[in-house]
């Protein structure tokens, strides 16, 4: 009986997709954007813990109630912080650094080959070549 119980519970708190397909898209699009915050670099879609089952419950709750993809996202940065999103915005100088970074660097390697490379170019041509 117990067995029977336990069953039936499962089966009422299981994850059920919503009945709009449109509604649905949203739904699993927010998923794959939303970080879990159990399991790092993983997105809520793909995550089996326990508080992504709650995160993606919750997220097709508000798309059901009729909440912007903005709302829930803005809900679930209120929450966790702007880790939570797989693209955060770029606010304050944490953002900016983190987006600008790789550039920065990108940009400082490439400039560092290219000087680099003029230097040797200028080595080579002042070495004169001996007749033997």
């Amino acid at each position: 009986m117990k067995t029977l119980i336990a069953a039936a519970l499962i089966a009422l708190l299981a994850e059920t997709p919503l009945a709009d397909p449109d509604a649905e898209a949203r739904a699993q699009d927010l998923m794959r954007e939303i970080r879990c915050v159990a399991c790092e670099n993983e997105p809520v879609s793909q995550s089996s813990a326990a508080i992504a089952e709650d995160m993606r419950v919750q997220i097709r709750d508000m798309v059901d109630e009729g909440a912007t993809d903005t709302e829930v996202r803005d809900w679930f940065v209120s929450r966790y912080g702007d880790f939570v999103l797989f693209r955060p915005p770029a606010r304050d100088a944490s953002g900016w650094l983190l987006w600008g970074l790789p550039f920065a660097l990108l940009a400082a390697g490439v400039t560092t080959g290219l000087l680099m490379a003029r230097k040797a170019r200028a080595k080579a041509l002042s070495i004169e070549s001996e007749n033997v």
